[in-house]
């Protein structure tokens, strides 16, 4: 495998931040000799200086270390500068080492607040800049000054000696560049050596021992920012075909000097549904603009075609109830896109693996083993010379792409990597992976964690049903745990996600901030402008322990009869109302409208 060769300038690896009153001055501390980077605190302008000026003032700078610039995000009357304060090495790739964001802080350059005349103006701002705080616990972000983790190892092979000398952001590609849209006004300052490309996703990696070899085995999973969002708030597929959760993952072995790759995708079902929030345990699922799904599915498998070959796609989701509806759609809709190099295949997981019985996915390993010995697997021998290529990609999906889906990815990881062990005669005809108890134990454990980390960034919690993937059975405390997950899913969802959401589009450019925008983070209007679940379960709660003490007291006097069906005619009320309304009792989206 080809290594990126030397840049003609290097990314600044360690830097040291001055805060002064009207202007940050980022100085670069890793021995590099190039210019600092000042950014005013007015307007948000940036220029090369050469040396940091005395500082006339009696306050004492504050100095921060940092280990990247994320990017700069202009808002309605100020700028932000996100910087990386944090990281932690977890592996290497290519031998080069990978990060991991540990610690993320924005910056405001929001002097210019000061001279602001509208007062509505200020809080506006206010309210972007809060929304943007939360972008400071953005979760499984990774990054590497050296390689580029935007591409798979197959297309870093295929890379061209030209594209090798070229800086990592113009590399990368831009559908899983985390930090797209916030490096902008850096590329338009022609500031490479700041230019760092972050991915949100996944890093894993161990090494364990097959006899007296030594393999490495490393998981690399990468979010596509086209249409990035939580759980509730992002379903199923946009106008162009862009799904939520869509997420490549790839299994890296490296053993003997060989190294083999397989690359699997899951994503949103691809036609236009929505499933918004509404205080139900699970809200029920809407299939949008009928006519429009042919189009948006075939728009869909055609930009898969075209990045990766061939596809199977594998529907998880249950046959009959809310699911069923869904499934329906997706399996007739496929009848337009379906030929020789796309296959729809639905495997009912629920239905024939139960909460169990999930060694019964060699059902589906059965039906797929064909394309994926064909068409599934990258391997490069000692020299870097390609024995086989990868010509297509298995597409799975189940509801929420994660607990089923991860389930079923790491079977397909699994049965892959020991097809390629025996190609190159590491393994023997009939040896497995369970053959050896340690590469086992580890295999497991890293598609676990993988699990838990996309669960993590879609929902907020980890994976369900991972302890089959950790142990490879079902454990009463990993369905204890489910259960805890499904409630603290449920909170989130309802009551953090909203925000969190409009975090995602402000950092991903899906909203842009004009002062000409109509709708604003503080607006609101009608009873969303007044709802408050807090406030309206506090009432409930009130009316009944009323009715309760009221109930008490009748034996004494008729009247707490009356007062205790008062309180419960209002507890009630209360109560059928905020069902009534639940989805304004949600926290909502506040930058633009849910939609398709």
């Amino acid at each position: 495998m080809m290594e990126k060769a030397d840049s003609v300038q290097k990314l600044y690896t360690r830097m040291r931040l001055w805060e002064f009153p009207d202007q940050y001055v980022i100085e670069p501390t890793d021995g590099s000799s190039g210019s600092y980077l000042a950014v005013s605190r007015k307007d948000g302008s940036i220029k090369l200086i050469d040396e940091i000026r005395e500082c006339s003032t009696v306050r004492v700078p504050k100095i921060f270390t940092i280990y990247g610039v994320a990017g700069m995000l202009r808002l309605l009357e100020g700028s932000y500068l996100l910087a990386i304060t944090g990281r932690e090495c977890v592996g290497s790739y290519l031998g080069h080492p990978i990060f991991k964001v540990s610690s993320l802080k924005v910056f405001p350059c929001d002097c210019s607040l000061d001279n602001t005349p509208s007062e509505q103006q200020k809080k506006t701002e206010m309210d972007f800049s809060g929304i943007l705080k939360v972008a400071e616990k953005t979760t499984g972000l990774f990054f590497s000054y050296d390689a580029n983790l935007t591409l798979s190892t197959q297309r870093l092979n295929d890379l061209g000696d030209e594209s090798r000398l070229l800086p990592l952001w113009r590399q990368a590609e831009p559908r899983f560049l985390w930090n797209n849209y916030l490096l902008e006004v850096l590329i338009e300052n022609k500031l490479d050596p700041y230019l760092l490309p972050i991915v949100q996703g996944s890093f894993h990696h161990f090494e364990a021992a097959i006899g007296k070899d030594i393999i490495e085995i490393t998981i690399i999973a990468r979010r596509c920012t086209r249409r990035n969002g939580t759980r509730m708030w992002r379903r199923g597929a946009d106008p162009d075909g862009y799904v939520a959760n869509f997420v490549e993952t790839e299994q890296i072995m490296q053993i003997n000097g060989y190294t083999g790759s397989i690359v699997q995708v899951r994503g949103s079902i691809p036609v236009p549904w929505q499933q918004i929030v509404d205080l139900t345990y699970k809200p029920k699922y809407e299939l949008l603009k009928h006519d429009e799904a042919p189009r948006v599915l075939e728009r869909h498998f055609l930009d898969l075609r075209k990045k990766y070959g061939s596809v199977l796609a594998i529907d998880l989701v249950n046959e009959h109830g809310g699911e069923g509806r869904l499934c329906e759609k997706f399996g007739k809709t496929m009848q337009h896109v379906s030929g020789n190099d796309v296959r729809y295949l639905h495997f009912d997981f629920h239905h024939i693996c139960g909460h169990i019985h999930f060694d019964r996915l060699s059902i589906l390993y059965d039906q797929i083993s064909d394309f994926l010995e064909r068409n599934g697997y990258l391997l490069l021998n000692e020299k870097g010379e390609k024995m086989k290529e990868q010509l297509g990609v298995v597409r799975t999906n189940c509801i929420d792409c994660l607990d089923r889906t991860n389930v079923t990815q790491s079977m397909i990881g699994r049965n892959m990597l020991e097809f390629q062990l025996r190609r190159i005669g590491i393994f023997g005809a009939e040896e497995t992976i369970s053959s050896h108890p340690n590469l086992d134990d580890n295999f497991k454990i890293l598609w676990a964690n993988h699990g838990d980390d996309i669960s993590t960034q879609y929902t907020g919690t980890p994976a369900l049903k991972g302890d089959f993937v950790r142990f490879g059975h079902r454990t009463m405390q990993g369905i204890i745990n489910d259960g805890v997950n499904a409630l603290m899913r449920y909170y989130l969802n309802n009551f953090c996600d909203g925000t969190k959401q409009d975090s995602i589009d402000l950092l991903q450019g899906h909203f842009i901030v004009s002062a000409n925008r109509e709708q604003t983070p503080s607006q609101s209007q009608g009873i969303e402008a007044i709802a408050s679940f807090p406030l309206a379960l506090g009432l409930v709660l009130t009316g009944f322990f009323f009715t309760t003490m009221s109930l008490t007291q009748v034996r004494y006097d008729f009247k707490h009869l009356f007062f205790s069906l008062l309180w419960a005619s209002i507890s009630v009320g209360i109560a059928a109302f905020v069902k009534a309304n639940g989805r304004v009792f949600c926290n909502r989206p506040r930058l633009h409208k849910p939609r398709c």
